[in-house]
């Protein structure tokens, strides 16, 4: 893998950062001094038990929670103690992929693409039907527009949850076992296409997994245990 590319300058910054659920006498600690750094363009995997505090660490990234102590930076911007509406630019930054694809039944694959674009606000409504159905036509979805999620097969739900993730070219894509519900194959080309499109698009990728045929893609694996980063967390070498 091409790692040149990477700017000295980490995308998201990660320092002691401490993380607690609940309050008072049911106050419980869920990450303990993390403290990780990822570059543009990097592909990074996050592995680890359920329960280890993974899903906690991404939603903390994506500005979906508030950092509550020590530093979390996010394209320079100190998400611990942030206002509501500097969590929110962040999420504009950011793309998001999950398990259960989360498409709106009763949209068309388009039209659920064009709800990545319409958050931003500066879009004419032509210009997201443009940008979303290139993004359907990269994801080799061109023939599947008009079609709704439930007469679309699992593999072409997730490549429609790739495109909304990725069309208005975000500068992180998050992602939380995209491919959990696929069988191996469809599981492949979806990583396959997160890769090929985030590399073209210059993203960097923060992904949750518990699958193991996927770790090839990645530049870095980081193991979570019990709230922690895993001291042994690797770092593939350019092929």
């Amino acid at each position: 893998m091409q790692n040149n590319k990477l700017s000295t300058n980490p995308v998201i910054y990660i320092h002691n950062l401490n993380h607690y659920f609940g309050e008072g006498q049911l106050r419980k600690q869920v990450l303990f001094d993390i403290n990780l750094e990822i570059n543009r363009g990097e592909i990074v995997l996050m592995t680890g038990p359920s329960g280890s505090g993974k899903t906690t660490l991404l939603t903390l990234v994506s500005g979906l929670r508030s950092a509550q102590s020590g530093s979390l930076k996010i394209l320079g911007q100190e998400l611990c103690g942030a206002t509501t509406e500097q969590l929110i630019q962040t999420r504009r930054n950011n793309g998001y992929i999950f398990q259960a694809h989360n498409l709106h039944k009763s949209l068309t694959a388009l039209q659920n693409v064009q709800m990545g674009l319409e958050v931003h606000g500066k879009y004419s409504q032509a210009e997201m039907h443009d940008r979303a159905a290139k993004m359907l036509e990269q994801v080799g979805l061109d023939d599947r527009l008009e079609y709704y999620p439930d007469n679309l097969s699992g593999g072409q739900k997730q490549r429609v949850a790739i495109a909304r993730a990725l069309v208005s070219h975000p500068a992180i894509v998050l992602a939380d076992e995209p491919t959990a519900a696929l069988d191996s194959k469809s599981g492949r080309d979806v990583v396959n296409l997160m890769q090929k499109l985030a590399r073209e698009q210059g993203s960097t990728i923060l992904m949750v997994t518990h699958d193991n045929r996927i770790l090839d893609v990645a530049d870095r694996i980081v193991h979570m245990e019990d709230g922690k980063l895993a001291k042994n967390s690797t770092l593939k070498q350019a092929a």
